[in-house]
Order: structure tokens, then C-alpha cells, then sequence
């Protein structure tokens, strides 16, 4: 037998789950709507994901050694990554997501220029399930009607995700990322050659961070938050806008983009033949927001268990297989999602949480702990001295700040 797998969505999620099961051998159809899509991200990716996706130069705009923290009283703290060989890779998506796509594509994948519509599950999932999509490869707006029977989907599909619709995947909380694309003057720019800034206060994000990021040839700043309406969200964007006025005043807008980012996993990852990864599944991380490595690993995990199941080609995986991907990926990355979700209903409670925040940034323990666990997607062993004067430090900062006052 031939096992086919249907992956819909083109982003880094479905890529790389593309690229590991055309490795295997098995017939793979990569749906992806529009080829020249860029989600609205920062771009940030930590080093560990240049060398395990085997990422080329070109992929990187900028290698970020320096990192300025900035209070909501515009205090500012200087974070830097003393060894040269280690950076964040800021990265534009439509050059990434479309090298991830086409190197999967010149392993074996079948791309599929194709909007998914309609995903139908007969016998309680015992037979073929039957995808219904809409080609768009001839260039016209609605596209032609087509089917695919297939043995499995791995939903890489997004926020919006059809397939995770399909098997009643269940809603999650989700946050609006907005972000504008500014190229600002040359000598402007020379600044943030290998700098980002991330400014916290309720003016710029009730509940997260903006930023100012540095692309290939001009800067992303952007801001996120889920607690206020999406037709709000300008108000917190004018107020990145303020706060970075100096750095950025002579720039010119050259892309505006917003799109929702899920707060959480969603109830069902797995059902039936099914599974769901990255942003489908709800893989972005609090705190950090970050969700493209992530995306791409756990695209990467649920392949790589759909092939060892699959024993060779010989058999289709159970919905019990499928969950062993879940499983490993609880396991590994679990206790991550925990302790940044509760980093950021601490320090991003209120303008005093955030002043300790920031000023427990300028602690070098702090910055290396930090650095590592970001760079290498590890949790980092302290030395017992080192973790006690970690949780000292924290505790002094809030305790200066007011912020656990009742």
C-alpha cells in the first residue's frame, strides 16, 4: 500500500510535516491557498531552529545580539548576547514560509495551489476521508472544484483552520497581533543593524509587549494584546509609534498587516485520523508570543509519528498512534507553555509589574537564563545559588515597584 496524506497549510506548521513525510516515502499533498501569503509575525527565530530546519544565510535579515527592554516610564535596559557565534534570526515570512514550502515540494510533496472547503468524514472516519477544495494554479478568483481521498490530515492550517472545524476541534482564546512594515532612513536603520526593542506599559499593549524589529531593509513595529476590540488595537499601535517616534520619525509605511494568534491549545488536537499543528493546534507561546519554531516542530513531531506508525508504508496510523505525537509533544514542551503563561499574568499584571519587570532584565544571571532558554529551546539547569538569586531578585523588583501591593 501507498499512505496518503493530505497537509493543509503552507507554513512553516505544514512544511515541515510535508518535508518529513515525503522523506518517508509517503504520498503527500501540501495544500496551501495563497503561495504568496506573509502572516503577520515579528519574524523572530531562535537560533536552535537555523541549524535543526537547516536554514540557509539568505533566510536571515538580521542576526539580533542586543535586545533594549523598555519600561513604561521609557527606562531602558541593554541586553546583549556576549558570545558572537549565537543570535535571534529575524527573518521576513514570505522568505522563509516559501523555502520551507518549496524545499518540501523538491522532496516529493505535492503542492496544491488550493483553498480547502470542505473536509468529509464517512463511517465514522473508517473510510477515505474526502477533501474538497477549490484550485486556484489557473489564476482565477474562484478557482476549479476538485476532491482528494486521502488516509490522513495534519491541519497546519491556521487560526481559521477549516480541518480543525471538521473534527469539532473546539475554540480557543486568541490575541490580535497588528503590525506595520516601516522603511525608515538609512541612518535610522544603521541603529537597529543587530538591535530589537520590546516596550511594555498599558499605552502599547494592556497585556503583552510591542516591538521594533529589524527586517532586511526596514523595520517591523507591531503590537499584540486579546483584551481589547480588534478596532482598538490602532490606539495601542499609535502608542508604539509614540514611544519609538525618534527611532523611527521619516519612515514610510510600506505594509500594513493584523492577523488573531491563539492564547492557548485547543481541546482537541487529535480525532480520528486527524491531527492538528501549530497554530490550528494552538502552539504560541505567552509571554514571548512566539509560535514559528514551535509551528515547524510540531509539524515535524506529528509527521514523525504518522511515519514510524505507519511501519514502512504498510499500515494507516490510528487516532491512538496520532496521540503518541501529543503526548511527546506535552511532554517536551508542557511545563514551557506553564511557566510562560504564568510570567505573563505576573509581569504584564500592570505598569508597576512592569517596571520590575524590565528592571530585573539588567541582571546578567537573569539575561544569560533567558537567552539560553530562548535560544536553545531548553530549560536551562541553574546552580542552586543562581536560582535563589534569581527568585530573590524578582521578588526585590516587584517589592520596589509597589506592583504586590493589594
Amino acid at each position: 500500500m501507498t499512505l496518503r496524506v493530505a497537509v493543509v497549510g503552507g507554513g512553516p506548521a505544514g512544511s515541515c510535516a510535508a518535508e518529513t513525510l515525503a522523506k518517508a516515502g509517503i504520498e503527500t499533498y501540501l495544500f496551501e491557498r495563497k503561495l504568496d501569503n506573509a502572516k503577520p509575525c515579528g519574524g523572530a527565530i531562535p537560533l536552535c531552529m537555523v541549524s535543526e530546519f537547516e536554514l540557509p544565510p539568505h533566510i536571515i535579515d538580521r542576526r539580533v545580539r542586543k535586545m533594549k527592554m523598555i519600561s513604561p516610564s521609557n527606562v531602558e535596559v541593554d541586553i546583549a548576547i556576549e558570545n558572537p557565534d549565537e543570535y535571534i534570526g529575524m527573518c521576513r515570512r514570505e522568505i522563509l514560509d516559501a523555502f520551507l514550502r518549496d524545499r518540501a515540494a523538491s522532496l516529493g510533496a505535492q503542492l496544491i495551489n488550493g483553498r480547502v472547503l470542505e473536509i468529509k468524514i464517512t463511517e465514522n472516519g473508517k473510510q477515505p476521508y474526502k477533501i474538497e477544495y477549490s484550485d486556484m494554479s489557473s489564476g482565477g478568483p474562484e478557482g476549479v472544484m476538485k476532491s482528494l481521498e486521502v488516509d490522513l490530515i495534519v491541519g497546519a492550517d491556521g487560526f481559521n483552520s477549516v480541518v480543525a472545524k471538521a473534527i469539532d476541534a473546539g475554540d480557543y482564546n486568541y490575541a490580535i497581533a497588528f503590525q506595520e512594515r516601516i522603511r525608515i532612513p538609512d541612518e535610522k536603520m544603521k541603529y537597529y543593524e543587530d538591535l530589537a526593542e520590546m516596550y511594555v506599559g498599558n499605552d502599547v499593549s494592556t497585556d503583552f509587549y510591542a516591538w521594533v524589529f529589524p527586517k532586511y531593509d526596514h523595520v517591523a513595529v507591531g503590537t499584540g494584546t486579546m483584551k481589547v476590540h480588534q478596532r482598538d488595537i490602532k490606539k495601542l499601535q499609535a502608542g508604539i509609534r509614540a514611544r519609538a517616534h525618534n527611532r523611527i520619525e521619516g519612515g514610510e509605511i510600506i505594509k500594513i498587516e493584523a492577523h488573531p494568534i491563539p492564547e492557548h491549545p485547543r481541546p482537541r488536537r487529535v480525532v480520528g485520523r486527524v491531527a492538528l499543528v501549530g497554530d490550528a493546534a494552538g502552539y504560541v507561546t505567552k509571554s514571548s508570543g512566539e509560535g514559528i519554531y514551535f509551528a515547524a516542530k510540531s509539524g515535524r513531531m506529528c509527521a514523525e509519528a504518522i511515519v514510524e506508525f505507519s511501519q514502512g508504508n504498510t499500515r494507516v496510523p490510528t487516532e491512538a498512534d496520532l496521540k503518541v505525537y501529543l503526548k511527546r509533544w506535552d511532554k517536551k514542551y508542557g511545563i514551557t507553555y506553564t511557566v510562560l503563561d504564568i510570567l505573563q499574568r505576573v509581569f504584564y499584571a500592570s505598569d508597576a509589574t512592569r517596571e520590575a519587570f524590565v528592571e530585573m532584565c539588567a541582571d546578567k544571571d537573569v539575561q544569560k537564563l533567558t537567552f539560553d532558554s530562548y535560544l536553545y529551546k531548553t530549560v536551562v539547569p541553574a546552580n542552586p545559588f543562581i536560582q535563589l538569586k534569581i527568585t530573590a531578585k524578582t521578588i526585590g523588583s516587584l517589592l520596589r515597584g509597589n506592583a504586590l501591593a493589594p
